[in-house]
Parts: structure tokens; sequence; C-alpha cells
């Protein structure tokens, strides 16, 4: 059974229709039947066979499926550390993921990565521009989320923006509910909370210009 339904699926298509330059949807899951302790993947399944049935409409999209167990060369590239993943790129990786199954509000955080990607438009002011020309080493956005919450795409998708905005930026939504380990590490009590290189946390969805000084303060 299909998991979006046909007037999503026509709303999606649409959607796409904007698309530039091809997309890529590299999908980290669990196919093997061989699992590590603790690692088995509850969500997996769903989040290949939505990621495949939004891929399905658009001839821009194209995906890539690789599983967690047998193909750790490509695990230890892209440095996945938990899976579901998904990876939105062209043929540049420009530090997007995605960890859990992009549904309920999440998945507008999906489609508006993929809209930036093949646009190369992060959309963000000119000014926040020129002060992300400033980053010049690493910056690592987690940005924990749920699917009930209707302030959290506006979050993640601010801070995919910025990764792709700047190559030493990486963006991580995370389904606080799905890993509850990282929730409980950050100490996750409310959404959207974003934790920047481990030194910087906030929670809430901060306009454009709050959460680039907050970037700003990491750096």
């Amino acid at each position: 059974m299909p998991l979006l339904e046909e007037k999503v699926k026509q709303e999606v298509q649409e959607f796409l229709k904007g698309l530039k330059d091809p997309v890529k949807l590299v999908v980290f899951t669990q196919d093997s039947l061989l699992t590590a302790p603790g690692m088995e993947c509850q969500t997996c399944r769903d989040n290949r066979k939505l990621i495949e049935e939004v891929a399905a409409l658009s001839d821009k999209l194209n995906i890539e499926v690789y599983d967690f167990v047998k193909d750790k060369e490509t695990i230890d590239k892209y440095g996945i550390k938990n899976i579901p993943c998904t990876i939105i790129q062209s043929d540049t990786d420009y530090g997007i993921r995605i960890y859990g199954l992009p549904a309920g509000y999440e998945f507008a955080t999906l489609l508006n990565a993929i809209k930036i990607v093949s646009n190369k438009d992060s959309e963000l002011n000119n000014d926040t521009k020129e002060k992300l020309k400033e980053i010049n080493k690493p910056i690592h956005i987690q940005v924990f989320i749920t699917l009930t919450c209707p302030y959290c795409p506006n979050a993640a998708s601010m801070a995919h923006k910025f990764a792709l905005e700047n190559a030493n930026i990486t963006a991580d939504v995370i389904n606080a509910q799905e890993f509850p380990q990282l929730a409980q590490r950050y100490n996750v009590f409310a959404v959207p909370k974003i934790v920047i290189n481990e030194t910087v946390q906030f929670e809430g969805a901060l306009p454009e210009n709050n959460f680039l000084q907050k970037i700003l303060e990491a750096h």
C-alpha cells in the first residue's frame, strides 16, 4: 500500500515541477537480515518506501540506497552513525541530512531541502550570505524535531539553508522520538531544539538573523 495518498502525490508532483537541476536522494537503511544488537530500525522500511515514492514523481530525482551493515565503505564515507538517514544532494554533498522518517510536518522539510538543492539557492537574504562567508571551520548543526511539531519545519529548513550556503556547515535534522538516546544526551525536552558544535543550544524556530547569530557564536 502506498504511503502517499493520490491527492498528496499530485500536489507533490506539482511542487517538483519547479526543480531545475537533478537531485540525488541517498538513503541509508537496514535491508540486511544481519543486525547489530540495539540497531533494529523500526522505520527504515517506511522511510525507503516514502523516498522511493517521492523520487518517482519527478525525473529530476534519483535515489541511491545503502545498507547499514553491508555497505560499510559508503557508510564511512558519509559518516553515517544512525539509520534511517536520507541525504539530499546534487553532485555535491552539502551536508544536508534527515535522520528518521520525514512524515507528518517534516514531509515539508524533505521537500524544501529538495527544492533548495535543485535550484542551488538557499533563499537566505544577502546580508546573511555575506556573514556566512566568515565561517571557515566546521559547524555542525543538529535540529531535534518531532513529526507533530508545527514549528519544527521552519527550524529544520533554516539549518539546511545554512548548510547549502557554506561548505563548512552540516545540518542534521533528527527525529527525537526515533533517536531517544540522542534526545537524552542533549536534554531535549521541547522541540525544535538546536545544538551547534556541542557548545551552543537553544529552543524554538528563531528568525533567520537570530539563528545566524547563534551560528556565529559557535564559530
